[in-house]
């Protein structure tokens, strides 16, 4: 990455993230003053700085912290938080379930605002046709949608969601050394890797300590903050080529138009971008996941649908520092991410059966 020589160039100024999530704790060292609590309506803003399990805020210092007091500094430290908090299924009070927001709404809320980035760290295996409709209508107010791909790969490796949807950029975890985590979820819908393999994030809603995890959550965050670089010195820029600059710059050693079903088209650089003034990201208006967007639905559930089977794309196992202990306790080498987050849809997220029709998505691609 070379932060410090991105820094030169950019930080994420003029930038904001939405972090979709377990809520973001605006009052940790290193997120005081870059969480723009105001800015999230009534209407969807139910406990949005009340981090029950502390994942969101890990994912918000990871993208836009400032590294105060011992804090995480994030990527793009100049950029500013707009959190958000939808229903879990860890939740132990069924009525915090009730409340949250379902998160089409949320997702239409973000897209009414100035908002340029949506960060998703979390999944489910079952697509939704209302979610589908609010991120195609995100995607029409040129919002740049991230999500990771999930940590299921060792055990089944489910389809997942949002990840899987038009016009959702899917990103896998890797280590330091650009290898795949074992856990990440791969298939067609994998478009982009980052670092997502021993990342510091908060052990749990104490916020007493950091711990080391696993997850693509992480790699999530971390090319969100990507994007924000890009973007604050680019402001002109579209969310189509803040993309295709990333694509372009990713590193891979295979053949660009032959992405792969681990890494995608490869690991991020934003670096390769900002270092050239005169980089060209392509037209404006071409989706530059437009093969990958052009995808069969094929109805595959009834109205007895089975609630999702969720869970964040990170959180993962952790080894504690500062002597505290995680939820999760199985070291960072299982890599399972084992905290489950089922998404609200309104009320209806309290009970296991939800009725309308699920459906399985068809990319058009990979081949290898």
């Amino acid at each position: 990455m070379k932060a410090d020589e991105m820094w030169n160039v950019s930080t994420g100024k003029g930038v904001k993230v939405a972090v979709v999530d377990t809520g973001v704790n605006a009052n940790t060292p290193s997120l005081k003053g870059q969480v723009l609590v105001g800015e999230v309506p009534e209407a969807v803003g139910y406990k949005a700085t009340e981090d029950y399990d502390g994942h969101g805020t890990s994912m918000a210092e990871l993208i836009a912290g400032t590294g105060a007091q011992g804090g995480l500094k994030g990527l793009a430290p100049g950029a500013k938080i707009v959190p958000y908090r939808i229903g879990m299924k860890d939740m132990k009070d069924g009525s915090e379930k009730e409340k949250a927001p379902p998160l089409t709404d949320v997702i239409r809320a973000i897209a009414d605002s100035d908002a340029k980035i949506i960060s998703m760290s979390f999944t489910e295996d079952i697509q939704r046709p209302e979610i589908l409709a609010a991120i195609k209508y995100a995607y029409s107010k040129g919002k740049l949608m991230v999500a990771g791909t999930g940590n299921d790969a060792a055990e089944k490796n489910f389809i997942g969601y949002p990840a899987a949807y038009p016009y959702v950029v899917g990103v896998a975890a890797s280590d330091e050394s650009g290898k795949v985590g074992k856990f990440s979820e791969h298939g067609n819908y994998v478009d982009l890797a980052a670092p997502g393999l021993d990342v510091p994030t908060w052990c749990d809603e104490t916020f007493r300590s950091y711990c080391v995890g696993v997850g693509t959550s992480m790699a999530t965050a971390i090319t969100s903050a990507s994007a924000a670089l890009i973007w604050s010195a680019h402001p002109d820029w579209t969310a189509n080529q803040v993309l295709a600059s990333l694509i372009e710059t990713a590193g891979r050693d295979w053949a660009k138009d032959d992405p792969s079903t681990y890494l995608g088209y490869g690991l991020i650089r934003p670096r390769k971008v900002l270092e050239d003034s005169n980089f060209n990201p392509g037209a404006a208006g071409t989706d530059p996941l437009a093969k990958e967007n052009v995808r069969g639905v094929t109805g595959v559930g009834t109205d007895n649908s089975p609630s999702p089977s969720a869970s964040t794309s990170s959180q993962p196992p952790k080894n504690t520092s500062g002597g505290q202990t995680s939820a999760a306790g199985s070291s960072s080498d299982s890599s399972d991410d084992n905290t489950t987050m089922w998404v609200a849809l309104g009320a209806a997220a309290a009970v296991l059966v939800i009725g309308g029709g699920a459906f399985a998505v068809v990319r058009s691609r990979r081949g290898a």
